[in-house]
């Protein structure tokens, strides 16, 4: 049994549908395109249906069939959709082995292949250390939900309260720091 993120995933990918698109065009009945494959018909509906998700080597028989490699059904044409389920996501904390840590962070969007954004949903703990200065890609942009938070780029530190937000040269060095008392949670949007 797939998970429901698995299943989402395979899903964007709408292999069932071009596989019913191809047999459509070809003018093939399910029942023939089973004898060209070695297939069951219910199969082949489940599968164009999204109720099966094919195997490799089932792909590949179809595929046979209709003149196609298998980038034709992992070429993803049309919008790129990436559902990320609140309790489906995983948090990590950074410095991984550090207790308590700077800060926790959940990916929000790591299901959408090809991103040119990354965005987390950041927690900086109360009491948490001062995240070590790092730096990456091109641009941040960091918007606090709740609480207070300090944030330093090169020698300049801001501090934002909830509702306020930040955006810079992530190519620069920067760290984080909680601020006040209790967590403080952020969306953090990396662009490279």
């Amino acid at each position: 049994m797939l998970s429901e993120t698995l299943s989402q995933e395979l899903e964007s990918y709408r292999i069932g549908p071009r596989i019913k698109s191809l047999r459509l065009k070809k003018k093939l009945g399910l029942v023939q395109l089973g004898e060209h494959t070695g297939l069951s018909p219910a199969m082949l509906s489940k599968i164009e249906r999204g109720q099966l998700f094919p195997t490799l080597p089932t792909l590949v028989r179809i595929a046979l069939v209709f003149g196609v490699g298998l980038d034709h059904f992992f070429n993803m044409d049309g919008p790129r959709i990436a559902v990320t389920r609140k309790n489906e996501r995983v948090r990590l904390p950074i410095p991984a082995a550090a207790s308590p840590a700077s800060y926790l962070f959940e990916s929000l969007d790591y299901p959408l292949a090809n991103r040119r954004m990354v965005a987390f949903l950041a927690i900086f703990p109360d009491g948490g250390p001062p995240s070590e200065p790092h730096q990456h890609g091109a641009e941040e942009l960091v918007y606090v939900l709740e609480g207070s938070l300090s944030v330093t780029v090169g020698d300049v530190e801001s501090t934002l309260a909830e509702g306020d937000a930040i955006a810079f040269d992530s190519s620069a060095p920067h760290s984080y720091r909680q601020k006040g008392t209790g967590d403080c949670k952020a969306l953090v949007v990396t662009f490279d």
